[in-house]
């Protein structure tokens, strides 16, 4: 798989290609690595690369993208591209309005290698990795009457989920929007509604990032 790596600090950059490159023990082999430093090299690279399956964004990248600012217009140019957001920001604040925005994960700079590794795996695997956040934010009350539940063997059958709503969930993880979930599926906009009110209902959460962060804290992974 190829990961593009966008950065506006080439140091970090290479420090973190090396230890995904050579450090990393990853499902599905290695990762190729691609870096740019701004979303405008991100655009040329993803020119040269279309195949890349997954890209790891800082949320600043002077002069002009700051915030989830950036994460809304590297969406817009990338909208079928699973992002994980990589930032030194890791208020509950910014992670929550980044999970709304469509970013797949949220990976402090802070965290150690060995962290970094997790998070990478977990995403490579079709899952969503957010650090720890207060009781305050998140899924709510009722979590661990499903989360009891889980079993490594088959957590999303545990769930009572079906093989076409994993399909729907794992399309919502991606932040892909309702019309896109329809269009990749074939679906009518109103299958997809009903698909998404029986996914709440089962994960007992009420909207979409709740969703999210429900299957980060489970670790769950929706490879196909």
């Amino acid at each position: 798989m190829k990961l593009l790596l966008i950065d506006d600090h080439p140091l970090f950059r290479d420090g973190l290609s090396m230890l995904i490159t050579h450090r990393l023990s990853l499902p599905g082999g290695a990762l190729q690595v691609l870096q740019a430093g701004d979303l405008q090299q991100a655009a040329r690279v993803l020119d040269e690369h279309p195949d890349v399956g997954l890209a790891l964004l800082d949320l600043s990248l002077p002069p002009d993208c700051h915030g989830v600012r950036t994460l809304e217009r590297w969406r817009g140019m990338a909208p079928g591209i699973p992002v994980v957001v990589l930032s030194a920001d890791d208020r509950p604040d910014t992670i929550i309005s980044a999970i709304d925005a469509g970013a797949s994960g949220f990976i402090p700079k802070t965290v150690q290698a060995s962290v970094m590794q997790e998070a990478l795996s977990r995403v490579v695997a079709g899952g969503v990795y957010l650090p720890p956040l207060p009781g305050s934010y998140g899924i709510g009350v009722g979590h661990n009457d499903w989360d009891d539940d889980l079993s490594e063997d088959g957590p999303l059958n545990a769930m009572g989920l079906s093989s076409r709503q994993i399909d729907v969930l794992r399309l919502l993880v991606e932040g892909k929007a309702n019309k896109e979930i329809c269009r990749q599926l074939s679906l009518s906009e109103s299958t997809v509604k009903t698909h998404l009110a029986a996914i709440f209902r089962k994960l007992k959460v009420n909207s979409r990032t709740q969703a999210v962060v429900a299957v980060a804290k489970a670790g769950l992974s929706l490879k196909t």
